[in-house]
């Protein structure tokens, strides 16, 4: 039977009966078998994993020595350098989180990045891991890299390779095969150590699988210059106990809204999603994956509000939120504009058409004398801060060594993180083995959404 075609009739079986965290319990009492067991916590994937007396875990491992042997490439740069990573073309359409992916950039550290922009932190998010180590081939001639591609599966295998700082622990063989359909499998072969013993002081140690968006931010201190930010909005951790020798994993995509072409099977779509339609994209989002900026920037959050597949017009029927969020989206790209115009402009009570005749002027004129000590306070705060700023500014300009100046420079661009980032920083540094042009550095990774 060909290992890259394994039947999946296990994982389509009927859910268990026991409420999953009691399962989880239940088997770390020795009370269920560790095989099969299924994981349904996670939004995106449902995974099991198989033990090493299941015979799935024999089926789930891809023998490449009995494959195509003009298919089966052995990267030689891979296989003989440290913390490096290289570009490969898939031949057909991979699913990653609802997205569809031709290439992915294979890494020694033992897991695939899936991002578009290669940059020096692979580690961060944007991963399929099937034991992401500090791992170094260079260190033995028999430490391999191979990866193998027959059209519908593209399967990674991490041959023999030892950790850098602790050789002496043994050579670790493990692969994850990636099908068209969207399956991921990870199969062990050889780990000779708990994966939990693996020290992570010079390298993250994961298992499982993660996904980010990155938006693109303008930083009004430094011009032409913009900040990439990378959020990563979900990650499927595995449990590291369960990963020994002869065991394997088998992650099965579960439904996303990018699925959906049309607003009507969107908005009534029941998957684990909230799904909104936008009209002006034509898409199909929860509005947390990688066309995130495209999804704030079309202001499709406030379109989505209306769960109808007419198309609004918006101008019309919400004037007052089509000015607030283009003057929002002209400050986030770097207009003077100030929102507080927008506000007194469009919210103002005396802007408000009024029906009836001059019986209601007197009482309106009452009504404006707060508003006009308010605006006659507000102008004098705003030249109040204005001064207050000037008179900073030439103090500290003056007094280079006090305080206040003390605080700004620690503060001044050249320290924020991007910078920091791009210093280095506590995670390992990847660099590309054959660069594509794009840029690799500037990223800060940010906490989960």
């Amino acid at each position: 039977r060909d290992p890259l075609h394994t039947s999946t009739k296990v994982t389509h079986e009927a859910s268990l009966p026991i409420a999953p965290q009691k399962v989880h319990k239940l088997a770390e009492q020795g009370e269920l078998p560790l095989q099969g067991l299924r994981d349904t916590d996670h939004n995106y994937y449902t995974s099991k994993t198989y033990g090493p007396t299941d015979p799935m875990s024999k089926d789930l491992w891809v023998n490449v020595d009995q494959m195509d042997k003009e298919k089966v490439k052995i990267h030689g740069i891979l296989s003989n350098t440290h913390r490096q990573a290289a570009r490969v073309n898939l031949s057909f359409d991979f699913p990653f989180y609802g997205h569809f992916l031709r290439d992915l950039t294979v890494a020694t550290g033992g897991f695939i990045y899936t991002g578009d922009v290669v940059h020096r932190m692979l580690t961060a998010t944007q991963y399929i891991a099937p034991l992401m180590a500090n791992f170094d081939p260079s260190v033995s001639r028999n430490s391999t890299v191979i990866y193998f591609d027959n059209g519908t599966a593209l399967v990674v295998q991490w041959d023999h390779v030892h950790l850098q700082d602790s050789y002496n622990l043994g050579s670790f063989t493990f692969q994850a095969t990636l099908h068209s359909d969207g399956r991921i499998v990870f199969a062990y072969k050889e780990i000779p150590i708990e994966v939990a013993q693996i020290s992570s002081v010079n390298h993250p140690v994961k298992v499982g699988l993660s996904d980010a968006f990155v938006v693109v931010h303008r930083i009004q201190q430094i011009p032409n210059v913009r900040r990439r930010t990378i959020y990563e909005y979900h990650r499927v951790e595995l449990t590291k106990t369960k990963i020994t020798n002869s065991t394997a994993v088998e992650m099965m995509p579960l439904p996303t809204c990018l699925q959906f072409t049309s607003c009507g099977s969107c908005i009534s779509s029941q998957i684990n999603f909230n799904c909104s339609w936008c009209h002006r994209l034509r898409r199909c989002s929860s509005g947390f994956d990688r066309h995130r900026q495209d999804w704030v920037d079309n202001s499709c959050p406030d379109e989505t509000k209306d769960k109808s597949c007419d198309i609004i017009n918006t101008t019309q029927l919400y004037p007052f939120t089509t000015t607030l969020v283009a003057k929002t989206t002209g400050r986030s790209r770097g207009e003077t504009t100030t929102a507080g115009a927008s506000l007194s402009t469009s919210l103002s009570p005396t802007s408000v058409p009024t029906e009836g005749k001059t019986t209601n002027v007197r009482p309106k004129r009452k009504d404006t004398h707060p508003l006009h000590t308010g605006l006659i306070l507000g102008i004098l705060m705003v030249m109040l801060i204005m001064a207050a700023t000037v008179l900073v500014t030439v103090y500290i300009y003056h007094h280079p060594t006090s305080a206040a100046s003390l605080f700004f420079i620690e503060r001044r661009p050249s320290r924020w993180p991007a910078m920091k980032f791009r210093r280095g920083s506590g995670h390992p540094a990847y660099a590309e083995v054959e660069p594509v042009g794009q840029e690799k550095e500037g990223f800060i990774e940010s906490e989960q959404c």
